[in-house]
């Protein structure tokens, strides 16, 4: 269902009432006069944000911060956590598609990636709403879920690299560091749905426990004792230890009931207030400019403010950060001359720096979900109602609860495959990482054409966690506003359709659980018809999709390695003044939802970025 977008005022201070040096700024002309940057961050995103603020905690440090899309400050949609749906495929998203996927019959899907301060961090999607089965593409770049993913994704981050600053023992303090954890917008009791000790709550990221408990939620507790084993119970899914179901923690502040994300964190008004830290919106990159040095330097950066406008250049005295995200910041790298000789060569760019691993190793998890004709009005459909929707919405404006403090679960769970499935390869990263994840929806997750009028549904969706398939990002011009070629190679390896059919089938052995007897009725939506493994593989093909956490475009790899974009401490190799901070330089992709490692990463590098200068941490 289309999502209602209603007008309301909401009580932040608009950009226009914000002090002279509250810095979030709509032209360049509005820069203070002859200022000089010591850091240009490009991309005021996830990772993007935090890096400034964190930077500009030490006065001396200058920084700007280019961001491609407008401001955050006046989006409502961008607040209320269930009205953030809205945002997709507008001015307010890249509008990224991907080409023809092998794994998906050739179909293409969409990349939205955020084109607003925040990034990603601050949109969510809307469910494709096509005629077929690729219906079940799901609604949401994030949806809002802080999972830290399992230990030993991090471990292993830590081997290839050679530096145990990337392991969990070391990151794990840089999630708390991140996270503000707050009681849910309900206030109701948390005891046996989370482990106090394994959060943070002093950090600029809001996190919670669901803030609108619903119906399903006990039976899916009560389904977990029923059946045991691996569905065993998990207290907390953010204590490195993964495996199991337990109660799902989003990026909203319960006090507020409002949406998290770098832009209202990491840029809340306080900090805009310092005279050091400057915001340029409406600034998107072209590419970055090489200045000078024996080893080839790029402290310049190119962008423009309208399509067809003029070009301005800036320089910094430092370093240029890119924090573009996994499709921005290949993207910019190709168009500035720094990748594969030869794909540059092809597309008339000239090649600078060949660094041949700009744009491989995209990864990123595939996605279904999968809807239950349930015995019940009380679900997702009844909210959805366009009857109802003025009233929940004048409820979280009154009181900032009600269902719109939510996303679309409060649960969730990560799995491995059974013992005797083999996965030539398996790239899990140790034996307690998840091969798969459920998400457990009291409703229908996005539109389905094929299932039957005023029903109710439960759904569940199955993620491939591990995947092996690895795609590219290229370029397809020599225009840098062209969009770029996106091939993520959803399901193309046999590895992951085994996962992805073993998830289908523990899906159904849940809803076998005792208490769902007298709930669930049939399965629908296609999944009704999956009788057999051809019918069940045609069925993958038609409805797999993107969950949309693409990463890994820029790699990290160890110091001196030959393969990689960057080294651990994030800078490119081969290049001076350029780092890169964002999920593009994940080496492999987390097993969880993506985008609260780009928050611990971002304030790991913010912290080695003023060790190299000599300047405290804080």
């Amino acid at each position: 269902m289309k999502s209602t977008v209603i007008p309301f005022v909401f009580s932040l201070a608009l950009i226009s009432t914000l002090p002279a040096q509250a810095a979030i700024y709509e032209k360049v002309s509005d820069l203070p006069k002859n200022a000089k940057y010591d850091f240009i961050i490009v991309g005021g995103g996830t990772g993007g944000n935090v890096v400034a603020n964190r930077l500009t905690e030490n006065p001396k440090f200058q920084v700007l911060v280019l961001e491609a899309g407008p401001s955050h400050v006046d989006v409502f949609e961008s607040k209320v956590p269930w009205l953030a749906a809205s945002l997709f495929k507008t001015k307010y998203d890249w509008n990224y598609t991907t080409v023809p996927q092998v794994g998906l019959g050739g179909r293409s899907v969409d990349i939205p990636r955020g084109h607003i301060l925040g990034g990603s961090s601050s949109i969510s999607t809307r469910p494709n709403n096509h005629p077929g089965l690729e219906a079940h593409t799901l609604p949401n770049t994030d949806f809002m879920i802080y999972t830290r993913s399992a230990s030993e994704d991090y471990d292993r981050w830590g081997r290839i690299t050679g530096d145990q600053g990337w392991s969990w023992s070391s990151l794990e303090g840089y999630f708390k560091k991140s996270e503000r954890h707050t009681p849910p917008a309900d206030n109701h009791n948390t005891q046996g749905q989370e482990d106090p000790s394994v959060h943070g709550r002093n950090g600029l990221l809001a996190t919670s426990l669901s803030g609108f408990p619903v119906a399903i939620d006990q039976k899916i507790v009560t389904a977990s004792k029923q059946l045991g084993g691996d569905f065993k119970f998990n207290l907390d899914i953010n204590s490195g230890n993964t495996l199991g179901v337990g109660w799902l923690q989003t990026i909203v502040d319960g006090r507020t009931g409002t949406r998290g994300s770098s832009a209202n964190g990491y840029l809340a008004p306080q900090f805009l207030k310092r005279p050091n830290l400057h915001v340029l919106v409406n600034a998107e990159v072209s590419r970055l400019l090489q200045t000078n040095g024996k080893v080839p330097a790029f402290r310049g950066v190119e962008f423009r403010q309208k399509v067809g406008g003029p070009l301005t250049r800036l320089s910094a005295t430092k370093e240029i950060i890119l924090s573009a995200g996994s499709i921005g910041s290949p993207h910019i790298l190709l168009n500035s001359g720094i990748g594969p000789t030869k794909d540059l060569q092809a597309v008339g760019v000239k090649p600078l720096v060949n660094l041949p691993g700009v744009g491989g190793n995209l990864t990123d998890h595939s996605v279904m979900a999968h809807p239950f004709i349930v015995n019940s009005n009380d679900t997702f459909e009844k909210i959805r109602d366009p009857a109802n929707i003025p009233g929940e919405l004048q409820l979280w404006k009154d009181t900032h609860g009600g269902p719109f403090v939510d996303t679309i679960a409060s649960m969730l769970g990560f799995f491995r495959v059974p013992k005797n499935v083999s996965l030539q390869p398996d790239l899990a990263a140790g034996p307690n990482t998840p091969h798969f994840e459920h998400l457990f929806a009291n409703g229908l997750i996005v539109p389905n054409a094929f299932v039957p009028q005023n029903a109710s549904f439960f759904s569940m969706s199955t993620v491939v966690t591990s995947p092996v398939s690895r795609g590219t990002l290229k370029i397809k011009s020599s225009n840098p506003f062209d969009a770029p070629l996106i091939d993520p190679a959803l399901l193309k390896e046999e590895s992951d359709r085994v996962v992805m059919r073993e998830a289908i089938k523990h899906t159904l052995a849940f809803t076998k659980a005792p208490i769902w007897d007298g709930y669930i009725v049939a399965p629908s939506g296609g999944l009704e018809n999956a009788t057999t493994d051809a019918k069940l593989d045609a069925y993958i093909t038609a409805a797999s999709s993107t969950f949309f956490h693409p990463v890994g475009t820029l790699a990290m790899s160890a110091k001196g390695a030959k393969n990689g974009v960057v080294d651990p401490d994030l800078k490119v190799k081969g290049i001076a003044g350029l780092r890169v901070v964002d999920a593009s330089i994940f080496p492999f992709i987390p097993t969880g939802h993506t985008s609260s490692a780009v928050y611990a990463v971002a304030e790991r590098a913010a912290d080695i970025i003023k060790a190299d200068y000599g300047s405290p941490h804080y």
